[in-house]
């Protein structure tokens, strides 16, 4: 069977698909959050048991408004970028290289997360703050009132804290996310391994949500340290202390992560791939 056709996909359908997954996978990525700030060693089910009895089931969707505008905005400019480089091969007939599509990736990512640091910010504010102290609490409403406080009392480079690590884990992500989606994807269906169908898409969105998950766990451990607050200086002395810790603390949080990230890969591929039947390449 040919690999994906030459016709243009639309840029646009993945910080859709994207927005679509994050209102299922939410709670997860709130859950991994905590594990990575957390002082104490409690382990999932003891966080999710301690985090409902004290705030409530509802509390899992802490911080919603701002996974679903930095998917509007992340997931859109990643995709859209890794898609526009990849429509230049399609208008002449070709199909990208697997090293190209690693490129076209990182480079997504990197656009993507530069995009949508704020809201990221914005978004670990609101799902730590739950456990913070009463007087310590950011206690954002939603995303623009999350935003324009900040502005106001912090400045507008806070918006960018943590933006270096933010995008080499994106980078990474979105190698692992979208470019091992594709090969994977040309590879079993010219081997006749799958279908074109959503039973061949899990198949390939699980590989690649497997693949991204190991290769960005430091990266985020990293990040959301230092976009939690100011206990650390920067990026080097969240490394340094981290570190410290022992080598496992850099994957603290990898089963929540790979978890959330293996569901929300597969269901941002699944809808992602409904859409493009509604909106078929051009």
């Amino acid at each position: 069977m040919p690999p994906q056709g030459s016709k243009k996909q639309r840029w646009y359908l993945g910080g859709i698909a994207g927005s679509g997954a994050v209102c299922i996978t939410h709670p997860l990525d709130l859950i991994k959050v905590h594990l990575q700030i957390q002082k104490k060693n409690r382990n999932v089910l003891q966080l999710i048991q301690n985090n409902a009895a004290r705030w409530g089931i509802l509390s899992f969707y802490s911080g919603l408004s701002a996974s679903i505008t930095r998917q509007m905005t992340y997931s859109t400019a990643r995709f859209g970028v890794y898609e526009y480089l990849q429509n230049l091969h399609r208008e002449r007939g070709e199909v990208a290289a697997f090293h190209q599509r690693l490129a076209y990736a990182g480079l997504g990512g990197v656009v993507g997360a530069a995009v949508g640091n704020f809201a990221d910010v914005i978004n670990v504010r609101m799902q730590w703050d739950i456990k913070q102290p009463e007087a310590e609490r950011y206690n954002y409403k939603h995303v623009l009132d999350g935003t324009t406080r900040i502005i106001r009392s912090e400045g507008v480079a806070v918006l960018f804290r943590g933006v270096g690590p933010n995008c080499g884990r994106a980078a990474l992500m979105n190698i692992g996310q979208v470019a091992f989606y594709d090969q994977t994807k040309d590879t079993l269906l010219r081997m006749e391994l799958i279908g074109d169908n959503t039973g061949g898409h899990f198949v390939c969105s699980f590989i690649a949500g497997t693949a991204a998950t190991l290769i960005t766990q430091p990266f985020d451990v990293v990040k959301t340290r230092v976009m939690q607050g100011s206990r650390y200086s920067g990026v080097i002395q969240c490394i340094i202390a981290t570190a410290k810790e022992g080598p496992k603390s850099f994957y603290k949080g990898f089963v929540p992560a790979w978890v959330r990230l293996s569901p929300q890969t597969i269901l941002t591929w699944i809808m992602l791939e409904k859409l493009r039947k509604v909106f078929p390449a051009t």
